[in-house]
């Protein structure tokens, strides 16, 4: 068999996972291939993003990642000269009943622990951040000032950019169709055009994981779901944070939303039940749902009017939490799949962290954080900030 030429590391997906570690393992000198089935990058479920970063969870390892990606991206136009488009409005947790608010303050005791700047505020503290909050009902909620947001694709073109800068190869428009194993070892990755040999190969496909890791006859448990997102006119600035609404209601289990530094509001919500597949066509019911959602939080915003509005895959797990970790099957196989949609926030971070799994370089916390995450674990808990 005649190869078309051997990386320490061929990346499968050139998204927001895909791209930073791309950049992170380039960077310690690793010869790096990345691989993706669409034309350019961050072309799949990263560019349905609507930019939100936070390190506000639930969960430990969560919440370690996202802190060093909130460090990566706002440091970013410092350090590289790129314009991500980083803002750090914080995030804005609402609680109108006791549910919220006991749900929020049972998670301050675990985000203090890992080192998360967030803080209860009474309604009358509340509205001082966010005066346009319905205070009917208002009995307060949660402040991380420190989150933020940015341009999810000026983000993944910055790590695209710098990537190249230090080696990183890019075969783009080229489908991985499967793999060559060498006993337990996987020693090449097959793609439409060629087959490649790597000492390492990383799955981080996005809603296509699943179907990657059938080629290795693995049954990931990652699903997409569809969810609908919308941007709205731009007008005068008057809103910072990124608000959330964690109560279910009718067709949706949770909201939010933001303004972007350009005037435009962006938001969002879970769709209740989830809508699984790949149908990425928009809905007539999204609009009429998320409207009265957001006005009924803040009446303000009752007469914004909407320029677009899109649909996106979120590649779910059974517990809301990445599965990140080898293969005990198959050696050299690397997952970072399972992102909830939530890979530009994690991404950053976990980029690092993946480069150090590779380079046998983790620390004591990087172990802590990989013990969560395993592909092997039982799934017993949800996240519940998801």
């Amino acid at each position: 068999m005649k190869y078309k030429r051997h990386y320490d590391v061929v990346i499968i997906g050139a998204g927001s996972v895909g791209m930073p570690a791309a950049f992170a393992m380039a960077k310690v000198g690793l010869s790096v291939l990345v691989l993706d089935r669409f034309a350019s990058v961050g072309q799949g479920s990263n560019k349905a993003a609507i930019g939100g970063v936070r390190a506000t969870h639930s969960d430990p390892a969560k919440i370690r990642l996202c802190l060093r990606s909130i460090e990566i991206i706002s440091t970013w136009r410092e350090t590289y000269g790129h314009d991500v488009e980083w803002r750090p409005g914080g995030y804005l947790f609402v609680a109108y009943t006791p549910r919220e608010e006991r749900t929020m303050k049972d998670l301050l005791e675990i985000q203090h622990r890992y080192g998360l700047n967030i803080d209860w505020h009474d309604a009358e503290g509340l509205l001082e951040i966010v005066p346009d909050l319905n205070q009917q009902g208002l009995i307060g909620g949660t402040y991380s000032p420190d989150d933020g947001h940015c341009s999810p694709l000026l983000l993944n073109r910055a790590f695209y950019d710098e990537a190249r800068r230090h080696g990183a190869e890019f075969h783009l428009n080229e489908r991985v169709v499967g793999f060559i194993k060498v006993g337990d070892r996987v020693r090449a990755v097959r793609t439409d055009k060629g087959d490649y040999t790597a000492g390492v190969v990383v799955n981080a496909a996005g809603p296509w994981a699943r179907e990657v890791g059938a080629m290795l006859d693995f049954k990931h448990p990652v699903r997409p779901d569809c969810h609908e997102a919308g941007v709205s006119e731009p007008v005068a600035h008057f809103l910072d944070p990124m608000v959330v609404d964690i109560r279910p209601a009718p067709g949706s289990a949770n909201l939010y939303f933001h303004q972007l530094a350009s005037g435009q509001f962006t938001f969002n919500f879970t769709p209740d039940p989830l809508i699984w597949g790949e149908d990425k066509r928009e809905t007539s019911a999204f609009l009429p749902q998320v409207a009265r959602r957001m006005i009924k939080i803040m009446p303000r915003l009752s007469n914004l009017r909407v320029r677009r509005q899109w649909r996106g895959l979120y590649p779910m797990t059974p517990d809301g939490s990445p599965l990140v970790g080898w293969s005990h099957e198959v050696e050299g196989y690397l997952m970072a799949i399972g992102m909830c949609g939530q890979g530009v926030m994690l991404g950053p971070g976990l980029g690092e962290l993946l480069s150090r799994m590779v380079t046998c370089r983790l620390t004591p916390e990087d172990q802590e954080t990989l013990e969560i995450l395993s592909p092997y674990r039982a799934f017993a808990r949800q996240e519940a900030l998801r």
